[in-house]
C-alpha cells in the first residue's frame, strides 16, 4: 500500500488494481501446479458437477493428460449434482469414463480403507458456499481424517467462497455436532474450502487429533471482498447469486413448517406458508428435480420475494425473515423439527430466544464474544 498526499484512506498501487480487475482462477485450472504430484500415481478424485477446467470436468480433464485415476467419490447431491437435499446417493459407475463413483453421503460418509484402496493420492475439488451446514465441508472432514489415517496425501483444488466477505452467525456448540455442523465455527465462517482444510488440521479437529499431508492449490486473483459468480450451480437448490446470498439466512425455515420455495423456480429466493396473511406476492411447490417432495406441495403459499438487488451480497447473517415467520404465525406451527433446528442453528439457545421475543440486536450481541475468537482463530489459515 502507498499513500497520497491529502488521503487519510490507503491508496491501491497499480499492480493491486490490475490484480483487482483480473477474474479469479480457480485451483482447477492450475494444471501446472499439481500434474506434476499425480505423475506416475494411481489417483482418486473427490468431486461433482462443479469441478470443472473450463468447460470440461476435472475427470476428463485429468484422464486427457494421462493421470492414472482408479476411483471418484461424490458429496450430497451426488457425482451429476442432481440430488434432493438428504436423498440417498447410492454408489454407482460414471456412464463417461466407466469410473466407479462412491457416494460419500447416507451411511457411508467416510471413506473405508478398503475404498481407498490402491489410490497413491487424493484430489478434493468441489464448489463451496461458505457455509456450516452446507455439507461438502462435513465431507471434506471425513476425506482428511481417512486419508490421514491410510498415508494418502491431499491436494484441495481451492475454488472462491461467494460469501466469503462476512463472518456471523452463533458458534456451533460441539455438544450439537452433526454432518450439518461438525466444528465450533459461526454459520458463515468467511474461508475458502482450501483454507477451511488447513484450519481443520492446525486445530487438530481430525479424530484423535491427526492430521492431513495436505497441499493447497490456491486461486489466482481472489480476495475475500471479491463478489464472485458461480458459473455452474453448486447444488439443485443454489441456482443463482441471490438464492447463494440468502441461503445462510433462510436455511434456517428449513426446520420450520414455512416453505423457502422448493419446488419453485425460486429456491432460497423466497418464503411462504399457506397460513401467512395474503400478499402481493405467492407461490406453488410442486415436485422437481431437486425437489421430488417439497413442503406445501401444491398449496398456495402466501410470502415475499427476495430476489431483489438490494440482496446480491448479503453483509451479515439476517434473522428478519425467520423472526417474521415466528411472528406471522404466532409461534405456533413454526418449528415442527425442533432437533434438526438446533443442529443447524448449532446450539438450543437460538430456539429459546426466538420464544421469549428477544430483539435481533440483543440476539446478535449473544454471538459476538465467540465471534471475535473464531476470527482470531480464522486469521491463521487464511490465504
Amino acid at each position: 500500500m502507498i499513500f497520497s498526499c491529502g488521503h487519510t484512506e490507503p491508496v491501491d498501487t497499480v499492480e493491486q488494481k490490475l490484480y483487482k480487475k483480473q477474474a479469479p482462477v480457480c485451483g482447477a485450472v492450475r494444471l501446472d501446479l499439481y500434474l506434476p504430484f499425480l505423475e506416475q500415481k494411481s489417483v482418486g478424485v473427490v468431486g461433482n458437477q462443479s469441478s470443472m477446467v473450463h468447460e470440461t470436468h476435472l475427470v476428463d480433464t485429468l484422464i486427457q493428460e494421462g493421470v492414472h485415476i482408479i476411483r471418484v467419490f461424490s458429496p450430497e447431491h451426488g457425482f451429476r449434482g442432481k440430488a434432493d437435499a438428504g436423498e440417498h446417493v447410492s454408489s454407482e459407475k460414471d456412464e463417461k469414463t466407466g469410473l466407479p463413483i462412491i457416494s460419500l453421503y447416507g451411511k457411508n460418509k467416510k471413506p473405508t480403507n478398503a475404498q481407498l484402496e490402491g489410490i497413491d493420492i487424493m484430489i478434493f475439488d468441489i464448489q463451496d458456499v461458505g457455509v456450516r451446514f452446507y455439507t461438502y465441508i462435513s465431507t471434506l472432514h471425513y476425506v482428511m481424517e481417512a486419508c490421514a489415517e491410510n498415508n494418502i496425501p491431499l491436494i484441495i483444488l481451492d475454488r472462491p467462497n461467494p460469501n466469503g466477505h462476512y463472518v456471523d452467525g452463533p458458534i456451533l456448540d460441539t455438544n450439537f455436532r452433526s454432518f450439518v455442523g461438525m466444528h465450533p465455527i459461526p454459520i458463515v465462517h468467511g474461508m475458502t474450502i482450501g483454507e477451511y482444510g488447513k484450519m481443520i488440521n492446525g486445530e487438530k479437529w481430525l479424530k484423535n487429533g491427526i492430521t492431513c499431508e495436505l497441499t493447497v492449490i490456491e486461486c489466482l486473483y481472489y480476495e475475500h471482498q471479491t463478489q464472485y459468480t458461480l458459473p455452474i450451480p453448486p447444488s439443485p437448490n443454489l441456482r443463482s447469486d441471490v438464492s447463494i446470498a440468502l441461503y445462510p439466512s433462510l436455511c434456517l425455515l428449513e426446520a420450520t413448517t414455512v416453505s423457502v420455495g422448493r419446488g419453485t423456480d425460486g429456491p432460497f429466493e423466497r418464503y411462504g406458508h399457506p397460513l401467512f396473511p395474503k400478499t402481493d406476492f405467492s407461490f406453488v411447490p410442486e415436485a422437481s428435480e431437486g425437489s421430488k417432495h417439497p413442503k406445501h406441495e401444491g398449496k398456495v403459499c402466501h410470502g415475499y420475494n427476495l430476489n431483489t438487488p438490494e440482496n446480491l451480497r448479503m453483509e451479515q447473517l439476517d434473522l428478519s425473515f425467520l423472526m417474521n415467520a415466528n411472528e406471522l404465525l404466532d409461534g405456533k406451527l413454526f418449528v415442527s423439527r425442533e432437533r434438526f433446528f438446533n443442529l443447524l442453528a448449532g446450539n438450543d439457545l437460538l430456539i429459546e430466544q426466538l420464544k421469549s421475543g428477544m430483539r435481533e440486536e440483543d440476539i446478535r450481541a449473544s454471538w459476538q464474544e465467540g465471534l471475535d475468537q473464531f476470527k482470531i482463530t480464522r486469521s491463521k489459515y487464511l490465504i
